[in-house]
């Protein structure tokens, strides 16, 4: 059976516009509390096939949306190549013995014997293969490199990113060690992915605005490019998903290049741009702003225009970055139907 989401990637006919979110397996649906509450904690959650499982398929039944985003996290790379991870209230993710040196990154775990570790993400993926609707797509994801080193490097979410920025500046050669490191391991684990059952494969670079344009392709982008290179190498029919969020100034001097098929396009970058200077090269997925889903009226006014622009071709909904927690199911559902409902062909 065909899958909408997976045609869409690919630019096939489709009956109406995917949609879908991101962090749409999250803290805004009461069934996700429960659930991670069982769990006892985040972590828990991600390292329990079963519970993941239950929250990767929770959004399909309660919101409508047209693919599954396996429920894991990024930092579940950089934990199983050795960096001891916490999850500590109100502070977040936080790795308590930052690298600072080369010596920290050959103690690392790299390639695919620190890929193998994630054994219990391959387990995700092969239960939601079992159970997911024949006609919804899994998508596996990672986070990019440069995003990884960031949480790597400074050891928790951070700001100003100035211990990052600082080694891309004063020591760049130890920053591209730490990123070719991550390289290895995130090319294994996309592979082992798709080869436990994702359809499609989303690389998200949550922290690209950290870098200035003129440095982004070096530091970030050419590594995304590697990775999907290498996915294409071995599975040239499984869609690839780039997202690098807040990138507007390097799309519009056409710096955007790879052998990908979607490229995600956050709240910050006019949709009519991306599709000038994009559209003809990559299928485009975004892009409203998450905030518009406080009121059904502007999402519905934000979803029309994003039709208008794309016209159903080359298209995928999705938000320009992740659903807020306080945001009302109802309001989640309204978007979803609402994609669909000016889409129908």
């Amino acid at each position: 059976m065909s899958k909408i989401f997976v045609d869409a990637c690919l630019r096939k006919p489709t009956p109406y516009t995917p949609v879908w979110m991101m962090r749409q397996a999250g803290r805004y649906l009461p069934e996700y509390m429960e659930v991670r509450a069982k769990a006892g904690n985040f972590l828990n959650l991600c390292h329990n096939p079963e519970l993941a499982c239950e929250v990767t398929i929770q959004p399909l039944d309660i919101v409508g949306v047209d693919a599954a985003i396996l429920f894991s996290d990024i930092l579940v790379i950089p934990n199983e190549m050795g960096m001891h991870l916490e999850f500590i209230k109100g502070e977040g993710p936080v790795f308590k013995d930052p690298i600072k040196t080369q010596a920290e990154v050959d103690a690392l775990l790299g390639g695919e014997d620190a890929a193998d570790k994630l054994t219990y993400v391959y387990e995700t993926i092969k239960l939601l293969k079992q159970r997911l609707p024949e006609d919804k797509a899994l998508i596996g994801f990672t986070g990019a490199p440069w995003t990884l080193a960031t949480y790597m490097i400074e050891g928790q979410g951070t700001k100003t990113y100035n211990v990052c920025k600082k080694m891309m500046y004063s020591n760049p050669e130890l920053l591209h060690n730490i990123l070719r490191k991550v390289t290895e391991v995130v090319k294994y684990y996309m592979i082992k992915q798709i080869e436990a059952g994702a359809d499609v494969v989303q690389i998200f670079d949550s922290w690209a605005a950290a870098i200035e344009p003129s440095m982004y392709d070096e530091f970030s982008w050419s590594y995304m490019v590697e990775i999907a290179e290498f996915i294409k190498s071995k599975y040239p029919d499984i869609p690839i998903i780039m997202f690098p969020k807040g990138v507007a100034a390097f799309i519009e001097r056409g710096l955007v290049y790879g052998n990908f098929d979607v490229f995600g396009v956050d709240w910050g970058t006019p949709m009519a741009m991306a599709k000038e200077k994009l559209g003809d090269k990559y299928v485009l997925q975004g892009n409203m702003e998450p905030c518009r889903l406080y009121s059904k009226e502007r999402t519905t006014q934000c979803v029309e225009g994003i039709q208008k622009i794309m016209q159903g071709e080359g298209h995928i909904f999705n938000l320009g970055h992740g659903i807020l927690p306080d945001v009302p199911v109802e309001n989640a559902k309204h978007f979803v139907s609402e994609c669909q409902r000016v889409s129908k062909k």
